[in-house]
């Protein structure tokens, strides 16, 4: 008897959504265009997501040697999300 597979929801990987992502990674983008400068820090406006809901600070640019453990980094160059999570900066995916 053949079982048949689900589609592989696109939304939802591991415990962050893909929308959500792209929209915190697109915002950094803006900002980033907008002040014409880096490091950048921002207190969270993403506060209502519950995986950033414990998060202070958006650091844009900031290198991960320096920054607050208890925000997010937003690297540019790979447009990529970053946490410390058990003593290293972790890729949020």
């Amino acid at each position: 008897m053949k079982l048949k597979s689900e589609p592989m929801q696109e939304e939802m990987l591991n415990r962050v959504s893909l929308k959500e992502l792209k929209e915190v990674v697109e915002w950094c983008e803006k900002r980033k265009l907008e002040e014409m400068r880096v490091p950048i820090i921002e207190i969270n406006p993403f506060k209502h997501f519950d995986w950033l809901r414990n998060k202070t600070l958006i650091q844009i640019d900031k290198e991960k040697a320096t920054a607050d453990k208890n925000g997010v980094v937003y690297d540019s160059t790979t447009k990529s999300l970053y946490e410390f999570s058990n003593g290293t900066w972790r890729k949020i995916e």
